[in-house]
């Protein structure tokens, strides 16, 4: 049911070759939709469904947050802290919190589980050391990993994975990750790849913008690539998952990972609309459409046109107005665009958020960037930057990216469990 590091090593080293004799499930086909029927198991499913056999004799800690939950939409949480056979012993606690009752940049703290009595422990910003420490502080023996992720490098809880992945091995625990879908597909990695000086908690390690990995295979591919000392690691794959499938393909629950990721509609435009955070727009926070909507103090209807010119494929953009109830322009009405994607599989998220950059910028004289540079850290270097700054058009700019992304494919293509 798992692959650890051990049966890669005993492999040969060969990933491709080990995971397909050792990863729980068989590769799956390649074709069909099947439209809220349920199909897809989760690795916490599998995991529960088979006496949670991987985790007998250990303390167990969870990282996790309300994303956890189990097709009936009851919390791993509770349902393990209610089952004799798995030693559940404390929860960690990612950005946001929890039982995600925080807002970004935002925690939970440490606190007891009033539900279950568990100590909670809070990872957000602890890496290293000190992170090293809550893990020994806990007494667990095994560190499992439980959340959904958004499918884009600057969506932070695939960075506390990584970050627990690195405190486990410093502390001598046994790391295993629970596998999720990639809510956007895992068909293709898109987009620019960071540069390692770029390196924050929106992006640690160089791997693309939208990423088109599941948790699994981010933590094979972290574990091979760049953690120093690599943990011992088993995944738990799903089974019935296909590389093609959007979320309303696999008949799961969806539980916002976060307060700004209301629905999977706005996973899928996440990894281009985000970097809007780093300029003077409001990306949409504070509206029931955050990520969808976009706009300032002055924009008017030349904006949506000129993004419609630009003749993106999958997505077409409306002229709207809103009021953001917080974050940027806080009740005043801004004038901007709605993204509508029409054909989601040939929408490319990132494309589309360069080119809404390139004509915001050249359609309204008040665009500014965010004077701490954000968005070179969002999208890992200062080319995009610099590029539309001097006037490069869509096509320009995801020139420059293309031969770092080339490689990350050639990279990634090696820690891949699904077919």
């Amino acid at each position: 049911m798992s692959l650890t590091r051990r049966s890669l090593i005993a492999a040969g080293g060969a990933v491709g070759a080990a995971t397909a004799v050792g990863a729980a499930g068989a590769p799956a086909a390649a074709s069909g939709r099947t439209g809220g029927s349920g199909r897809v198991r989760t690795g916490f499913d599998r995991l529960a469904a088979d006496g949670y056999r991987l985790l007998a004799g250990d303390r167990v800690g969870i990282v996790t947050n309300p994303t956890g939950v189990t097709q009936d939409v009851r919390h791993v949480v509770d349902v393990m802290h209610g089952d004799e056979h798995v030693d559940l012993t404390a929860v960690f606690g990612p950005e946001h919190g929890f039982r995600g009752t925080a807002q970004a940049g935002g925690s939970e703290g440490r606190y007891d589980d009033p539900a279950t009595g568990l100590p909670v422990y809070d990872t957000y910003q602890a890496s290293g050391q000190r992170l090293e420490g809550i893990f020994t502080e806990s007494g667990v023996d095994t560190v499992v990993f439980d959340i959904q992720d958004a499918g884009a490098r600057f969506y932070t809880y695939i960075w506390t994975l990584y970050d627990c992945m690195e405190a486990a091995a410093l502390a001598g625990k046994r790391f295993v990750v629970l596998d999720r879908p990639n809510p956007v597909t895992g068909r293709a990695a898109l987009g620019p790849v960071l540069h390692p000086q770029f390196a924050t908690f929106v992006g640690r390690r160089p791997i693309a913008q939208a990423h088109g990995m599941t948790v699994t295979e981010l933590a094979l591919l972290f574990n091979g690539e760049f953690l120093d000392r690599p943990v011992e690691l088993d995944i738990v794959r799903m089974s019935g998952w296909r590389r093609a499938d959007f979320f309303d393909d696999t008949g799961l629950p969806w539980v916002p990972p976060s307060p700004n990721m209301p629905t999977p509609e706005t996973a899928l435009v996440y990894s281009g609309t985000c970097l809007f955070e780093g300029t003077n727009l409001s990306e949409g926070r504070g509206t029931t459409r955050p990520f969808e909507l976009l706009g300032a103090e002055g924009i008017d209807h030349a904006w949506a046109e000129a993004a419609n010119a630009e003749e993106l494929r999958g997505v077409r953009f409306r002229e709207a107005y809103f009021a953001p109830t917080f974050n940027k322009f806080q009740g005043r009405t801004v004038g901007g665009v709605q993204l509508h994607v029409h054909d989601r599989e040939s929408f490319d998220p990132v494309r589309t958020g360069i080119a809404l950059l390139v004509t915001a910028k050249r359609s309204w004289s008040g665009f500014a960037w965010r004077e701490d540079n954000w968005i070179d850290k969002l999208t890992g270097s200062t080319s995009v930057r610099t590029l539309i700054d001097a006037g490069a058009d869509t096509d320009e700019v995801a020139g420059a990216w293309q031969a770092d992304l080339a490689a990350f494919r050639t990279t990634r293509e090696r820690y891949l469990q699904y077919r």
